[in-house]
C-alpha cells in the first residue's frame, strides 16, 4: 500500500509541472491556419513594457509585452502590409471562461496609433494570480475595462468578409 501511495505521489509530482506549463501556453491562430503555440519563455523573450494604471481608486503596475509583438512572433504582419481588405481584420481574444472580445488590427499597429495594448503576465512585480493569469490584456487608455481580458488562452486573427 505504501509503495502504491509513493508511486502516486511521484506521478503527481511529475505531472503537476507539465499541467502548469500547459496553462502557460498561448494559442495564436491566423485565419484558418494551424495555431501557433507560444510558451511562457517565448513570450517573456519579447521586449518588456510596463504600464501604470489607476482604476477604481487602486493603482497597479502591469508588466508584459506589446500584444502586437506577440502577434508578430506568430506571423502576423503589421506596418505597410496593413492596408486595404486587411484593415477589416480583427483580433478575437478568448479567455479560459469563454469571455471574448474584439480588437481591430489597426488598434495594435504603431503605424496607426500610439495606443498601447499589453499582454501582461506580472502585476506589481508578481506573476498574475489564478483569477487574472497567466496572461491578461491591459489597455491603459480605455475608460472601461471591458476588453481587459483575464486568463487569456487564445488569440485569433479573423478576416471580416
Amino acid at each position: 500500500m505504501k509503495q502504491r501511495l509513493s508511486f502516486l505521489a511521484v506521478l503527481f509530482a511529475l505531472l503537476l509541472p507539465a499541467g502548469s506549463a500547459l496553462c502557460q501556453q498561448l494559442n495564436v491562430q491566423i485565419g484558418d491556419g494551424k495555431p501557433t503555440v507560444l510558451t511562457r519563455a517565448d513570450i517573456e523573450a519579447l521586449p518588456h513594457v510596463k504600464v501604470s494604471i489607476s482604476a477604481s481608486g487602486a493603482a497597479a503596475t502591469f508588466e508584459g509585452v506589446a500584444l502586437e509583438a506577440v502577434l508578430e512572433k506568430a506571423g502576423v504582419e503589421f506596418g505597410t502590409s496593413l492596408k486595404g481588405k486587411r484593415l477589416a481584420s480583427y483580433l478575437l481574444v478568448e479567455a479560459a471562461d469563454g469571455y471574448r472580445v474584439v480588437i481591430a488590427l489597426p488598434e495594435l499597429d504603431p503605424a496607426f496609433t500610439d495606443k498601447q495594448v499589453v499582454l501582461a503576465f506580472l502585476k506589481d512585480g508578481k506573476p498574475l494570480d489564478e483569477k487574472e493569469g497567466p496572461y491578461r490584456i491591459v489597455i491603459p487608455d480605455e475608460k472601461r475595462m471591458a476588453r481587459w481580458v483575464r486568463q487569456v488562452t487564445t488569440l485569433k486573427i479573423v478576416d471580416l468578409e
